[in-house]
């Protein structure tokens, strides 16, 4: 359930100054009890949400508790690695810094980054892989009021993999907003949707000058495009081409 953007932050140039730094994670925890699994959609868009979430609390700006993790991890190469808990796990790990976002049938927490080999015991013990996760209904069609972070139909992934790859489009999408534009996507409470595209869609999107996703390969998938993020009519714009839909 890692994942590894090649994307850069606005404060890294290029890849070797990335390497050089020292890698941070930010881990993502969604909570997954047998008996009541999210549907997998939910869970998608509430990863994302979480990374919004918490690239716009107080505490990961200016002097707050978390900054200097937060610009660490963005020096460096953007890496989320999601986990899965239940019982008494979730409630040790919800009992840990950070924030709880839930949508739908899914609930997420988000923590500030940590160093690569720093994990809390309480975090290293969750499990990373192994997550199955289905819509047990057909997921509504994407709300063009919002952003819509766009699948890459071509490809097979876990669904934390791809929960790691929402969040760093959701991630792209904030780093090309204005102050004025963030204020009102989160005031709103950041709504998105999450679809896979079709391939005719796909090959619009990645040539449509949209915040595309780039793997870099390290897990489950070959380097190469797994999101593209575009904005929405009314809540964050975001530069490039809009694809009929």
């Amino acid at each position: 359930m890692s994942s590894d953007d090649t994307t850069p932050s606005p404060s890294s140039p290029s890849d070797s100054d990335r390497d050089a730094a020292p890698q941070y994670v930010l881990p993502l925890v969604v909570h997954l009890e047998k008996t009541a699994p999210p549907a997998r959609t939910d869970a998608l868009r509430t990863a994302a949400r979480a990374v919004l979430t918490i690239l716009a609390d107080e505490r990961s700006t200016g002097e707050g508790e978390w900054a200097g993790a937060m610009r660490d991890w963005e020096d460096a190469r953007i890496r989320k690695v999601v986990r899965r808990a239940r019982g008494a796990e979730w409630r040790k790990a919800a009992a840990l810094p950070g924030i709880t976002v839930t949508d739908g049938s899914a609930e997420v927490r988000v923590y500030p980054p940590i160093p690569l080999d720093g994990w809390p015991k309480e975090l290293a013990k969750l499990q990373v892989s192994g997550t199955d996760l289905d819509d047990p209904e057909p997921p509504a069609a994407p709300d063009p009021d919002g952003p819509v972070l766009w699948l890459n139909p071509e490809l097979e992934m876990s669904a934390g993999k791809t929960m790691a790859q929402v969040g760093h489009g959701a991630q792209l999408a904030w780093w090309e907003l204005s102050d004025t534009e963030r204020k009102a996507w989160r005031e709103a409470g950041f709504p998105l949707s999450v679809a896979t595209a079709t391939p005719e869609r796909w090959r619009e999107l990645t040539t449509s000058g949209l915040p595309v996703v780039r793997d870099a390969g390290f897990t489950e998938i070959a380097p190469g495009p797994t999101v593209v993020a575009e904005g929405g009519l009314r809540l964050c714009p975001l530069p490039g081409a809009r694809v009929g839909r």
